[in-house]
């Protein structure tokens, strides 16, 4: 059990330290502490989830408020709040369709789900053009993998240590992070191959330079998939979302040694997608297709669960098997909740608008970096930035107890976010924000940082 309590969560910010206890400790207002309790009561207890926070009574916009009335701007949001919360148009089409048509049983069809997967395809480039849906990314990671075993005839898989695709054993077994994959959750599946990230900040090769870094892990991937000869896909996000963008070129690499090799790219843009970064795909900066892209949490609009996978038209060659077949795979309140999204997203100019917000957020952490010792690098695409705090910038060295302080102070002002990898400030506001909010927010970051 000693093993498993000095595990570094790098997916999230942790629930067991000394910093969260002090926390859970101050929840003492009557009206948070006994929900809390009796949540503490009735669910199972899980890393990066328990003991909550605090409670959420309401939900709107940028912002969600606890049952005391506190409200805090929310910029992790599990990545689903693209659209904020409660978008009123969104709301609308949700309750218009629930009295429209509830349910479709999954050996019918209905025209919500056939539009949002022609949609999907009319929006994915290249050849994607075949959907499916799930009610989650880790099953629809889950289908992506089966999908490659059957068109390549091969198993084996080579993805990145480190990074996460989900919780369920498939997923767990390509995502390379700890907190997923260790310990209790014994052997894991068989053919999953990793190698290390790219980093141009700590570089895992021994590289001081992105582009360095970058070189060296598209050569190591080549190099396995060279090795294996049989590896059927490359699973990775095409931007890391602790968050850590490629160099210029890397997937070109990638994408011309699984081409050699006859290996298919899966990329998971569940977090990253829909405009996230500046694009509509993720995958678009970096002027690559993949053969399947997986897309999840915000294509619900932050009300309900749907995840999807595009895939090449010619990789539908699972007729005579069953490789999703869920329940709530062509719900109508769910596509329909989908579609809407991605009209709000297109229609509102919310891709653009995470562009231009995104370098002027990135622009002002850099400013900050400037002014504090202790902000290492700053990086990130669109609305997604990363603030990587360490103890000294000669040594780099990581300052968990540090990106905790300024965690739980940013709270204390009404601002919630990610911390990744133990000390990395991951902030990833809705793609609705506005400018002043923007900088209302980082205002907090900056003073916090500075003061800490």
């Amino acid at each position: 059990m000693a093993a498993i309590s000095e595990l570094v969560h790098t997916e999230g910010d942790s629930n067991t330290t000394a910093a969260r206890g002090r926390w859970d400790a101050g929840q003492g207002d009557p009206r948070i502490r006994g929900l809390l309790d009796r949540d503490a009561a009735a669910f199972m207890h899980q890393s990066l989830s328990s003991p909550c926070l605090s409670t959420i009574a309401k939900a709107q916009g940028i912002w969600i408020e606890d049952t005391a009335g506190r409200r805090f701007m929310d910029f992790h949001g599990n990545s689903v709040h693209h659209l904020g919360y409660g978008h009123p148009r969104l709301v609308a089409a949700i309750k218009k369709q629930l009295d429209e048509l509830c349910f479709a049983p999954r050996r019918f069809t209905c025209e919500p789900a056939v539009e949002l997967a022609e949609k999907l395809a009319a929006l994915a480039p290249g050849n994607l053009g075949k959907v499916l849906f799930t009610t989650g990314g880790s099953d629809a990671i889950e289908v992506a993998l089966k999908i490659a075993r059957a068109a390549t005839g091969r198993f084996k898989t080579v993805s990145f240590w480190d990074a996460f695709h989900g919780a369920g054993f498939g997923a767990a077994s390509v995502g390379g992070e700890a907190t997923f994959r260790s310990h209790i959750s014994g052997p894991m599946m068989t053919g999953t191959e990793h190698v290390a990230p790219w980093d141009g900040y700590r570089c895992p090769y021994g590289h001081d330079s992105l582009e360095a870094s970058g070189l060296a892990c598209a050569n190591m991937i080549a190099y396995v998939l060279g090795r294996e000869q049989d590896v059927a896909a490359v699973v990775a996000e095409p931007m890391r979302a602790t968050p850590n963008p490629p160099p210029p070129g890397f997937w070109k690499r990638v994408r011309e040694a699984c081409d050699r090799h006859g290996t298919l790219l899966i990329f998971d843009e569940i977090p990253t997608g829909l405009g996230k970064t500046g694009k509509f795909f993720a995958h678009e900066h970096d002027d690559v297709t993949p053969d399947i892209v997986v897309l999840g949490k915000s294509l619900g609009g932050g009300v309900l669960p749907i995840a999807a996978i595009i895939a090449r038209r010619d990789l539908d060659v699972t007729g005579g098997f069953a490789i999703g077949h869920y329940t709530h795979e062509k719900n109508p309140v769910t596509t329909r909740s989908a579609l809407t999204t991605i009209d709000i997203i297109l229609e509102e100019g919310l891709v653009e608008r995470a562009a231009e917000l995104g370098r002027h957020m990135l622009g002002r952490m850099q400013h900050l970096m400037a002014r504090s010792p202790h902000v290492g690098d700053v990086r990130g695409r669109g609305l997604m930035v990363g603030v990587e705090l360490v103890e000294d910038r000669d040594t780099r060295q990581p300052a968990r107890d540090l990106a905790e302080r300024v965690f739980y102070a940013c709270l204390e002002q009404g601002l919630s976010f990610k911390i990744s990898q133990g000390n990395v400030l991951t902030l990833s506001p809705p793609l609705v924000i506005s400018k002043t909010d923007l900088d209302g927010a980082l205002d907090i970051v900056e003073r916090t940082v500075l003061a800490a």
